[in-house]
């Protein structure tokens, strides 16, 4: 059952772009407890026609000038950050200044330092800070999780996991900040890499005690002047399970892992698509699809953080999640320049 409006916790959206724009402010209309009421923009002609679509009030457009004003409207509860990474602090602090909780989009920042100064200015404003792991609100990730930690797969020794996709500026503008090192803080590992690594984090329930890495990346390609294009790295886990993980920014889509145990395999693929998931499970036995509901990945999570607000409680992917995952980042960037192990 719908909760009545006044019930639901107010959102404004920081950054309108092409995710914000089709994935995200959509999935408001199945929320439960979240209700889209402000939008942050650059652009004034695109953040008016879209606040016309969501029935906006005018009063509620804000853009990066006055963003801090957003301190004075008691309708916005939660500031979402959609922008490209190296604007994450930034907007969070000012967000957190302004008495609004902060739901930040992944990668968290681009350094250490950065994630803390978010963390630190959320616990100092009394404000929560979530980072939008949407997969881990995902039904069929959420399944896979469930099935490993019950046993299924009896011991969990390794697993795979993959994420690529073609980045192309010239051919879709929306990317252009993606190979623009101040802005990305990485390439593929910092956008897309960082599922892969996630996954291995909350299918093992571990946090890797190793890493190792390679890059190859083709610096006369005139998209990787700044980032790397394909990062392979390993990781091992305290249980004895090793993750051998890739991403890369030069082959197309892919968005898949794969669980072993000592009784049976997990096969998830796509696995952080936002739709048409599909879960295969191998054992002595054969193959069989487990016939799984999709479920809106983007709504669960803006439900969980409205939830997390009303009820007062800890997200589940919370600030340091995301630190977490920088640091791993970091040491697989410091692995593959030194060719060397790197202990975490």
């Amino acid at each position: 059952m719908q909760h009545a409006d006044q019930k639901k916790i107010g959102f404004a959206i920081v950054g309108l772009g092409k995710f914000a724009t089709e994935q995200m402010m959509p999935a408001f209309k199945e929320t439960k407890h979240a209700r889209l009421v402000a939008l942050v923009s650059g652009s004034p002609d695109k953040a008016a026609r879209l606040a016309r679509a969501y029935g906006i009030e005018p009063k509620n457009i804000y853009n990066y000038q006055n963003f801090d004003t957003i301190r004075d409207n008691p309708a916005v509860e939660v500031v979402y950050v959609v922008l490209p990474p190296a604007l994450h602090a930034e907007y969070t602090e000012r967000a957190a200044r302004a008495g609004k909780h902060v739901l930040s989009e992944k990668p968290m920042a681009p350094t250490v330092a950065d994630c803390q100064r978010m963390i630190e200015a959320c616990k100092k404003a009394g404000k929560k800070l979530m980072i939008a792991y949407r997969a881990q609100y995902e039904p069929f990730n959420l399944d896979a999780i469930a099935r490993i930690r019950r046993g299924e797969l009896g011991k969990l020794l390794q697993i795979t996991a993959d994420h690529g996709r073609i980045v192309d500026p010239v051919d879709d503008p929306a990317d252009t900040w993606r190979v623009v090192q101040k802005m990305a803080g990485g390439g593929s590992l910092m956008d897309i890499g960082i599922y892969s690594l996630n996954a291995a984090r909350y299918l093992t329930g571990e946090e890797p005690t190793e890493v190792t890495a390679q890059e190859m990346t083709d610096k006369s390609d005139p998209r990787f002047q700044e980032v790397e294009d394909r990062i392979h790295f390993t990781l091992r886990f305290p249980g004895g399970t090793l993750a051998t993980c890739t991403s890369a920014y030069s082959i197309q889509q892919v968005k898949r892992f794969r669980a072993f145990g000592s009784q049976a395999w997990l096969d998830l693929d796509p696995a952080t698509d936002y739709d048409r998931h599909h879960l295969v499970i191998g054992d002595k036995e054969g193959q069989r699809e487990p016939q799984l509901k999709e479920g809106n990945q983007f709504a669960a999570e803006l439900d969980h953080m409205a939830e997390c607000v009303l009820k007062n409680k800890t997200p589940k992917t919370p600030g340091e999640e995301g630190l977490r995952d920088i640091r791993l980042v970091h040491a697989i960037y410091e692995a593959a320049r030194t060719g060397k192990k790197v202990k975490v």
